[in-house]
Order: C-alpha cells, then sequence, then structure tokens
C-alpha cells in the first residue's frame, strides 16, 4: 500500500486524468488534480452532446486493430482495462450502457453529463482534490511543478505527477498542445501533432457550395488507394467530412501531407454494378432534365447528382454530354480532389504526441522519473466509435497503477 502521505499531481482533468486519479486514491496516495480550465471534463462533455459513445462491442483482437501501428504499445493498458470493465465501471457509477446497432456502447442516459457528475462524486469521497485554473507551465529551477494561475505562478511538490493533457484538438476546451515544448526541452521525442478524424478541403464550385452545404451524403463508398470505407458523409462549404471520412482521415492527411492532394474516390449506389446501372441509364429520357432522370433511374440525391456535375466540370465536360456507360462509371467512381486538411482545432482528435519509445511499460518516461503520461497526448490515433475514450480510460488507469508500482519501488 501506497503511504498515505504520498502526494500525487495529476494535471489534465480529462478521461486518462481523472482515471489515473481514481487508481491512485483508491491506492492510497493523497491526489490533486490541476486543470487550466475552470472545471472537469470539458471536452468529455462536448463528445458526450450527440450520445456519448463509450467504446466499441466488437472482439478485442478487431477492437486493437483500431489502432493501427500503434496497437502493440496499446495492447497491454487496454487489455487490462478492456471495454466490458469500461462498461462494468460505468455501470458501478450507476449509468448502465447498451450496445447500439452499429456495435457503439452509450450509457443509457447516452449524455456523458450524468456520468461524469456520478464519477466526480466518487473521487471527491475517495478524498481527490482539484486546482482548476492551474495551467501547467514546467517546473521551476528546484524541479517543482510550476502552474500559472490567477493569482500568479505557484510551484508544487508532488512524489509523482502524472501528465493527461490531451492533444490540440478544441483548444478552447483545454486540449492546445501547450505542452509539446515544455517536454521537447526536457528532451523527450513528441511527433508533430496532426488532426485526426478531422474533415478536410475541397475547391467546390460557388453553385455547389451555395446549394449543397450542410447537406448529407448517405449509404456511400468512400476509396483512397487500397482503403474503402462504406458510410456517411456531410458537405461543408470549405469541403468534406462525416464518419466515414474520419475513417479514412489518417490515409487522406497522409496523402494530403505527402503530395499537397488528396484523390478521393466517391461511390454514390456501391452495391450496383456498373452494368446494371448502365441498363438503368440506357432508357429515353423524354423531357424530364437530367438530374430528374438519374434520381428516378438510378436513386440518385440532390447532393450526389452534384458531386457528379463537379467532377464533370473539372473533366470539362458538361454532364449532359456523358454516355449512359459513363454516366455509370462516374456514379460509382467519382474524383473528389481533397486539397488541405480542417484546421487542427476543428479535429476530433488528434494524430501525434509523446513517442512510445520514450515510456516505460508503466507509461513513465524514461528520460523523468517519476513523470507519467496519458491519454491523447500519446503517439496513437483511432477512429470515432468508442476506440479514442476507450485508450483514453485505459492508458489512464495503466499510468495510475504505474505510479503506485514506482512509489513501491523506491
Amino acid at each position: 500500500m501506497t503511504p498515505p502521505d504520498t502526494y500525487i499531481a495529476v494535471i489534465g482533468a480529462g478521461p486518462a486524468g481523472l482515471m489515473a486519479a481514481e487508481v491512485l486514491a483508491q491506492g492510497g496516495a493523497r491526489v490533486t488534480v490541476y486543470d487550466a480550465m475552470p472545471s472537469a471534463g470539458r471536452k468529455f462533455l462536448m463528445a458526450g452532446r450527440g450520445g456519448l459513445n463509450l467504446t466499441h462491442s466488437e472482439p478485442l483482437p478487431q477492437f486493437m486493430a483500431r489502432y493501427r501501428e500503434a496497437a502493440p504499445k496499446l495492447e497491454a493498458a487496454v487489455a487490462a482495462f478492456p471495454p466490458d470493465a469500461l462498461r462494468a465501471w460505468s455501470e458501478a457509477l450507476g449509468e448502465p450502457t447498451f450496445v447500439g446497432t452499429s456495435g457503439r456502447v452509450f450509457p443509457k442516459a447516452f449524455k456523458a453529463s450524468p456520468l461524469l457528475r456520478a464519477w466526480l462524486r466518487r473521487l471527491d469521497a475517495a478524498g481527490v482534490r482539484f486546482a482548476f485554473r492551474h495551467r501547467w507551465i514546467g517546473w521551476d529551477e528546484h524541479g517543482r511543478l510550476l502552474f500559472r494561475t490567477g493569482a500568479g505562478q505557484r510551484s508544487i511538490e508532488a512524489g509523482a505527477v502524472v501528465l493527461a493533457l490531451g492533444g490540440a484538438s478544441w483548444p478552447r476546451l483545454g486540449s492546445d498542445g501547450g505542452w509539446v515544448d515544455l517536454l521537447a526541452a526536457r528532451g523527450i521525442a513528441v511527433a508533430k501533432l496532426r488532426p485526426a478524424n478531422s474533415g478536410f478541403m475541397v475547391a467546390w464550385s460557388e453553385v455547389f457550395r451555395e446549394r449543397f452545404e450542410g447537406q448529407p451524403l448517405k449509404g456511400v463508398a468512400l476509396t483512397i488507394g487500397a482503403h474503402t470505407v462504406r458510410g456517411e458523409a456531410m458537405m461543408t462549404r470549405s469541403g468534406i467530412e462525416g464518419g466515414a471520412i474520419y475513417a479514412l482521415s489518417a490515409e487522406l492527411r497522409e496523402a494530403v501531407l505527402d503530395l499537397g492532394h488528396a484523390r478521393l474516390m466517391i461511390a454514390l449506389r456501391p452495391d450496383l454494378a456498373v452494368a446494371d446501372l448502365t441498363t438503368r441509364l440506357s432508357g429515353t429520357r423524354g423531357k424530364q432534365s437530367l438530374a430528374n432522370f438519374l434520381r428516378k433511374a438510378a436513386q440518385l440525391s440532390p447532393v450526389g447528382i452534384g458531386l457528379m456535375q463537379e467532377a464533370a466540370i473539372a473533366s470539362g465536360r458538361l454532364l449532359a454530354s456523358f454516355s449512359p456507360a459513363e454516366l455509370a462509371h462516374l456514379i460509382n467512381a467519382i474524383p473528389v480532389q481533397l486539397t488541405g486538411t480542417a484546421p487542427i482545432e476543428r479535429a476530433i482528435s488528434t494524430a501525434g504526441g509523446i513517442a512510445f519509445d520514450e515510456l516505460d511499460q508503466h507509461f513513465m518516461l524514461r528520460k523523468l522519473p517519476g513523470v507519467f503520461a496519458a491519454g491523447e497526448m500519446l503517439d496513437w490515433e483511432a477512429p470515432t466509435g468508442g476506440y479514442l475514450l476507450q485508450a483514453s480510460f485505459a492508458t489512464g488507469l495503466a499510468a495510475g497503477r504505474g505510479v503506485l508500482e514506482w512509489l513501491k519501488r523506491s
């Protein structure tokens, strides 16, 4: 058991930091959670506005594959606190969960606020204290943690510290990536923070932009290279976003970074073969407009037809000049040129962060003994669907346990 007078600082009051604080308090440590914002879990609450997707119900091998090249680095932490354990934890807080039709897991209340309130009550009962409006700005000349507060700078001496400061998306909610330079100055390798689960920029025509901004594109298949995802997308004034785009965001982002652009292919009717579509489009149009003919013959939405028009114009032709076979091919192979990523502050999450090689098996920074890191500030990314929160909870728990183990060894 950790001596009760051992003082631990947790910096960051998001899911990873709060989970670390819970584990530490249960282990007998005195814990204070510091955060630059006026209250805890601001981004967590934002994530739950449309329904808090806690985790996913798919088998663990498929689940872990969602973390791509970071999967081996996260495997032990997620295996120690897998989706079923997260669901049990939520239920113990009075928030039972259910599995949606897509396999995603949600609290029955569907919101983040009841779960967060119950969690904060539990932490308070365990003796965890909070210090808000405390922005961490590094260490002072004596090695103590240094914070900027409304009353000036404040130094804190702690037996250990857990950093759980998030990435750099939604900076107005607290995750602004300000910690990157602080750790880099200490020789910690930090991969550049990049937008993940983000939208992308497209140079739509003014006509398309004015007519279809905010319009959804449903039941489509999106492809870049060898990667295809089915789902939905949303037209924005400056580009395209949505669930299917987020699922491909890593591949799209890397193409943009490497080439300056990415070529996204959109299939409007992915379940229909070109031959079938050609047959449907070979009938007589009569007095119908081309848009009405396409809508009826191929069951295309106005926004889908608009995308076809954009592609035709980009090729230097009018869509009305396309043969039935050409129209059929275009329906399931609309090229869209992505010219850049949406700003990182508008991304759902970020890629990049502290290199895993900088951490030992307990999530302690090898170059900074007694300093642990967890959550989105580590170098991993995952699609939406519960994977982001699951890894944040799991690495927070792993870092908390790592602190307790380190204190025993020390």
